[in-house]
């Protein structure tokens, strides 16, 4: 009784489809050495051809690549198949061949006398015909194109990898759509590898075949000659046309892998699975298919040619050619041109004369997005825009990130702009403008391609990258040169992501302000009473945000900021010495944000000649335009010259002076070298270990 518990547990614990695969290799394998009935062959033979069909159609209706990532252990197993199933019929035609046609099953014999009509010599070269088409055209051409995506995927996996990390950090994306999207691209380099190894399967699949064929037609001469006395011509005639049978049987579902192999690396990943690429690609114009019915109706009326052939073919391409042109697609079309039309004499129209009232007076918005009418499908709820969603979860990161709501970014078209153009703004002042194209992708180049796209000559409107407006089927091909390429919503999103963190001092009104320490006020509601206003009025703690942010410091840690403003607000209410206070506070994660790893700091710094200097001529004239002419001129070159090596060492740009000098001379540096960061001795951690990489004056 507890033995056949103990059995009934192991058995239930086992996984039939873990099993099946081990099960099926095993069974190929034993094929080659385990003598088969024909009936066995015939079921196999059959299974060969039905799996050979199903691969194809699979291929055809799969989407991108991918999703047939299995394909390359496909073609072993296959090709492994193929091969156990001739060992096991050449096994069978050698013994039994002498005994009729049907000696080695019902399939070869079917091949052999259905296919190629009992004729041993026709037989030979249609074998030999199939098997050159297989090996040289389409298995080389296959592995060709293997070898090079597989090439082309490893060289673009950099850029793919920048692309993924752009959107991360632009908030277009979360971390687990990130982490998908590297899986996708790492899966995609090891699917094309091993579709590069797996193809040299096919090719010598087929080298086999043919070697096979002429092996066994001489072992059957020699075994009906000597071994059963049968004449030469009769030898040749029955072993060869098992031979054939046998080759052909095997060969048809060789060439139908090959030919799947093929489509699944040739094809370009989009929405649609090949056959509808084919009929909207290649059928999708009326007027190519009414041009392709006239020249083939001339040809169908010149006497001599077949004239009902070329009528008929080109008669059923004019009616397809009419049907397209009469298609609500095409109806479409037209009208969207109609609109553009409309909307382009709109701007023109006659605006009726009215009273003005205080409904005529629009607050300005914090921050406006103005689209072309082109772009209008891109922000439109009801064509569920895909830059909505984009907005949104740019401000939900911009929250995480900085520490405060923005404003809501207020959207609208205007017709004054050009169709495709776009413009953002900033309490009504125009902060960054430029085009967009939905359909098209932007291929923004990195520093880095291997070649260059066809396209649109641009610069990406956020960075000022030199880039190129693409065609949506050469995406693929910018990906692989190396290019970072995205679509039209993500343009426009990433420029308004930007905007967003350049501005953020901006963004902090007093509503925002007081908002954030209302919401502070939920879990610490007598930190924040006894700050505001009985120490420092709101006015004053907007200002020290605001210095943080433009300096790029966030605030997200507001217990310490108003710790911190609550310790030194009796002492003095000057902002700047506040904002002082406070990076000293938050010294750890200024450097952190610097040096997220390892505990040395490689750092510029000035020499203590130029410190002196410039120190003396702060105290004087109390901001940086004290400093002389020929020293400020001095200080800014030489200060971007050191920014620049920083830069070319793979360091952060950084910059370490005295606290007393800090403020001044980070707003007096900022303009000529906007990403320097200028740190002060009192906010780098004690557990920091400074080395300077260059020092500034010190040749002066």
């Amino acid at each position: 009784m507890n033995e056949s518990l103990t059995l009934q547990g192991f058995f239930g614990r086992l996984n039939l489809r873990q099993m099946l695969a081990p099960l099926l290799i095993i069974l190929i394998l034993s094929m080659m050495v385990l003598p088969l009935p024909t009936f066995v062959l015939d079921v196999f033979f059959t299974f060969n051809i039905a799996i050979s069909i199903m691969v194809l159609l699979v291929a055809m209706y799969t989407m991108k690549p991918l999703d047939f990532a299995i394909f390359p252990t496909v073609l072993l197993v296959t090709t492994l198949l193929r091969l156990s199933l001739n060992v096991a019929s050449t096994r069978v035609v050698l013994l039994h061949g002498h005994t009729g046609p049907d000696a080695a099953g019902k399939v070869i014999e079917a091949f052999g006398h259905f296919l190629v009509g009992g004729n041993y010599a026709v037989g030979i070269v249609v074998f030999i015909i199939l098997t050159l088409i297989n090996f040289i055209v389409i298995t080389k051409g296959a592995g060709r194109i293997a070898e090079v995506s597989a090439r082309f995927t490893l060289d673009a996996m950099p850029g793919k990898q920048m692309a993924i990390d752009a959107d991360l950090n632009a908030g277009l994306i979360g971390e687990d759509e990130a982490r998908k999207r590297r899986a996708t691209v790492a899966l995609e380099a090891d699917f094309y590898g091993s579709m590069d190894g797996a193809s040299k399967f096919v090719r010598g699949d087929a080298v086999a075949g043919i070697l096979i064929l002429f092996i066994n037609i001489i072992g059957g001469l020699i075994v009906g000659v000597l071994q059963h006395d049968m004449s030469a011509g009769d030898a040749a005639k029955a072993y060869t046309l098992l031979t054939i049978g046998d080759g052909l049987v095997a060969q048809i579902p060789a060439l139908i892998i090959s030919t799947a192999a093929g489509l699944v690396v040739t094809r370009v990943a989009t929405e649609q699975d090949i056959g509808q690429q084919l009929v909207a690609q290649l059928f999708g114009n009326p007027m190519v298919l009414a041009l392709t019915a006239i020249i083939l109706g001339t040809l169908g009326l010149i006497p001599g040619m077949p004239n009902l052939v070329f009528l008929m073919l080109a008669s059923v391409l004019g009616f397809l050619a009419w049907r397209g042109l009469h298609s609500p697609a095409a109806t479409r079309n037209a009208a969207a041109a109609a609109a553009e039309a409309t909307a382009q004499q709109a701007v023109a129209a006659p605006v009726e004369n009215v009273e003005a009232n205080w409904s005529d007076v629009v607050p300005v918005d914090v921050l406006g997005l103005e689209v072309g009418y082109r772009l209008i499908p891109l922000v439109d709820r009801g064509q569920d825009g895909e830059l909505l969603k984009r907005i949104r979860g740019l401000r939900k990161k911009f929250a995480q990130d900085i520490g405060f709501l923005s404003a809501p970014v207020h959207i609208r078209d205007n017709l004054e702009l050009r169709p495709n153009a776009y413009r953002l703004t900033l309490k009504g002042a125009i902060i960054g403008d430029g085009e967009a194209f939905p359909g098209q992708y932007l291929a923004i180049n990195p520093g880095r391609v291997s070649g260059q796209v066809a396209g649109t000559p641009t610069q990406d409107p956020a960075f000022g990258l030199p880039a190129v407006w693409i065609d949506a089927t050469l995406r693929e091909q910018a990906n692989v040169f190396g290019y970072t390429v995205v679509d039209a919503s993500t343009v426009i999103a990433t420029h308004l992501n930007h905007v967003i963190l350049s501005h953020a001092s901006e963004l902090l009104g007093r509503q925002e302000t007081q908002a954030l320490l209302d919401h502070l006020a939920v879990d610490s509601p007598k930190l924040v009473e006894d700050l505001v206003p009985k120490q420092l009025p709101l006015g004053v703690v907007q200002r020290v945000l605001q210095n943080l942010l433009e300096e790029g410091v966030n605030i997200r840690d507001m217990r310490t900021i108003i710790e911190t403003l609550a310790e030194h607000a009796p002492r003095t209410q000057d902002s700047l010495e506040l904002t002082s206070q406070l990076r000293i506070a938050l010294g750890r994660a200024i450097v952190q944000q610097l040096y997220p790893t390892g505990n040395e700091m490689q750092i510029m710094a000035l020499d203590p000649g130029l410190e002196r200097i410039i120190g003396q001529a702060l105290q004087g004239g109390g901001d940086a335009g004290g400093i002389e002419p020929g020293l400020a001129d001095t200080l800014l070159r030489e200060t971007a010259i050191a920014t620049r090596h920083q830069e070319d060492l793979g360091l952060p740009p950084a910059l370490l002076v005295p606290g007393p000098l800090r403020w001044l001379l980070s707003r007096f540096l900022r303009r000529a070298v906007p990403q320097l960061k200028v740190i002060a001795n009192g906010e780098v951690p004690d557990s920091k270990v400074i080395k300077v990489t260059s020092i500034i004056g010190a040749s002066k």
